[in-house]
């Protein structure tokens, strides 16, 4: 039995976590463990994928997909299938995944699961444990023990574990032909890629919500971030109330961190906003409201006025120095 954990767009910083999560979910199922790469990947995938246990490298496309084109990935990972159909497909969840993992499921006649937080087998059948409303809960799908599967695997719900600290993998090129296929959706305009440093590396984001009570005040986070060397972010609904910037989100719509120091000012806790700040190894919030939920979720917490809070945390912050 072959588990197959399927990636595109690999940057190198980014390595650990995007084969690393569903690598060490794929070792659970058991059976040999491969990693198809659509389009290029940086040299050291085959050094990361060793450490993670896989066995081999196959990959499909260098080149010539290596921009996002869902239509043909399914093409060409439906080809894969017929060549070597692997017992399950894994896949980190992103958004462009959610492009992917159905059309492909639809194509293939099998099962899928979305929004997966772990994977375990019962006599042979795998029991899917996913996210549901929006994260508030979760559900446990009993998926068929004889038939093909593809889990797609929430970023962040997996602790990535090394098989071993040392170990590259072969690489292998499949020519596969998917040029003929045509994308039914047509890019009309490329947004504007971000540049400088991107909130999902950041070491310490302070993020700010409807506590600040208005726009100016999302100043406060912006300057507490950067007395700490770190970045500012922000919750949904003040990024839909123009508040601050999109690329500034945390959350299950926005980017997903993983800080040494994430700071909650004013955010109350939706379990949305959660997904993106939880894998912070010290999360301190700040919030007048005793019950917040984000309290639930915090390592330290501050029971208290976020704009009397930020600035002093600030001048402490540049004191230090």
């Amino acid at each position: 039995m072959s588990v197959v954990v399927v990636t595109w767009g690999l940057e190198a910083e980014d390595l650990e976590s995007a084969i690393g999560e569903p690598a060490t979910l794929a070792r659970k199922l058991g059976g040999d463990v491969r990693l198809v790469i659509l389009g290029s990947a940086p040299e050291a995938a085959a050094r990361v994928a060793g450490r993670f246990g896989i066995r081999k490298i196959e990959r499909i496309g260098a080149g010539s997909l290596d921009e996002f084109r869902p239509d043909a990935y399914v093409a060409a990972l439906a080809e894969y299938a017929k060549r070597d159909a692997p017992r399950a497909w894994i896949f980190a969840q992103t958004f462009d995944a959610r492009l992917v993992v159905p059309r492909l499921a639809g194509r293939l006649g099998i099962g899928c699961a979305m929004n997966v937080m772990d994977v375990t087998l019962e006599a042979g059948t795998p029991l899917a444990t996913c996210a549901a409303f929006g994260g508030d809960t979760r559900v446990v799908y009993r998926l068929s023990a004889s038939e093909p599967v593809i889990f797609s695997l929430n970023a962040n719900a997996v602790v990535p574990a090394f098989v071993s600290e040392d170990g590259v993998v072969g690489v292998e090129d499949l020519g596969f032909d998917v040029s003929a296929v045509k994308e039914r959706i047509r890019l009309v305009e490329r947004p504007e890629a971000a540049v400088g440093p991107r909130l999902e590396h950041a070491q310490i984001v302070v993020a700010g919500g409807r506590g600040l009570g208005s726009k100016e005040n999302f100043r406060l986070v912006e300057e507490l971030a950067a007395a700490l060397g770190g970045m500012a972010g922000a919750s949904r609904p003040i990024v839909d109330d123009g508040w601050a910037k999109p690329a500034q989100q945390v959350g299950l719509t926005g980017k997903i961190t993983k800080p040494a120091l994430y700071v909650a000012a004013g955010i109350s806790g939706a379990s949305q906003h959660v997904v993106g700040c939880a894998a912070a190894k010290r999360l301190v919030a700040i919030n007048t409201d005793s019950s917040a939920a984000i309290f639930r979720y915090a390592h330290y917490g501050v029971v208290g006025n976020c704009l009397e809070m930020l600035p002093a945390l600030t001048e402490a912050a540049r004191k230090s120095k």
